[in-house]
């Protein structure tokens, strides 16, 4: 099951982030977003458990936890969206016109 959390500590990172996780089962993977510009952390991440009661079972108890100060949130992640949003309508070269002369 794929987990999100939120209101992290801007220190906190992925190592640590699954540390947390492991206390409750198996953790397949644990990442916490950076921005890429700055590399400093979102406060937000994802984590992968395999087993669905343990990954049940580490929403049910870390949610609303105090974790290095902060009050976190934890809920089951959403699908990420299939078919890539609106990028039919983005332009086909540098100066934003389709290749196509009719256009």
């Amino acid at each position: 099951m794929n987990i999100f959390v939120a209101q992290l500590n801007f220190k906190i990172q992925s190592e640590s982030l699954r540390e947390i996780f492991e206390e409750y089962g198996t953790v397949t993977s644990a990442k916490v977003i950076v921005d890429q510009m700055s590399g400093r952390s979102k406060g937000y991440g994802f984590v992968e458990m395999a087993n669905d009661d343990e990954a049940l079972r580490a929403i049910e108890e870390l949610n609303g936890a105090e974790v290095e100060g902060k009050t976190i949130v934890v809920k089951k992640a959403n699908p990420r969206p299939t078919g890539g949003g609106n990028r039919e309508f983005r332009s086909n070269n540098r100066y934003g016109k389709h290749q196509d002369s009719r256009y």
